[in-house]
């Protein structure tokens, strides 16, 4: 029996809907990165992009545990000498939650152009509504 090879013509892409309401950032984006990559598929294959496009919703409502919305920092290099910047997750959670989610699950993808190419079929939404309903997406409960 040979190992099965998926080709670009035999990818199927699905649209899923995860409610990150009351759920915790982790495990939010672990269920993402698990559709983006396709690890859910019976012919997942590691080196070929055969993932979904995933819509997270309510990313505001997102649960962080612990001290984590107080303690845990977002650093950036401006690219000056001397200007790294510190937020607090705090106050990103109250700015930008879609950031936070997509910063999250990019860190459970693959570095490299995999990665890459399956984080451009992530949809972050602060609410419940979002602009996908013409693709009909499934949701996914986890």
């Amino acid at each position: 029996m040979s190992t099965y090879m998926p080709k670009a013509g035999d990818i199927s892409r699905a649209w899923y809907v995860l409610d990150a309401d009351g759920r915790t950032l982790g495990e939010v984006a672990a269920e993402a990165a698990t559709l983006l990559r396709g690890k859910h598929k019976p012919t997942f294959a590691p080196h070929a992009d055969c993932g979904d496009n995933v819509i997270v919703i309510n990313a505001e409502k997102v649960v962080l545990t612990g001290n984590k919305l107080e303690q845990k920092m977002y650093y950036h290099h401006t690219g000056y000498i001397g200007n790294m910047k510190e937020v607090k997750y705090k106050t990103l959670m109250a700015e930008k939650p879609e950031f936070v989610m997509q910063k999250a699950v990019k860190g459970m993808l693959p570095a490299n152009t995999i990665g890459r190419k399956a984080l451009t079929r992530l949809h972050v939404y602060k609410g419940a509504a979002h602009p996908h309903e013409a693709q009909k997406p499934q949701v996914r409960e986890f």
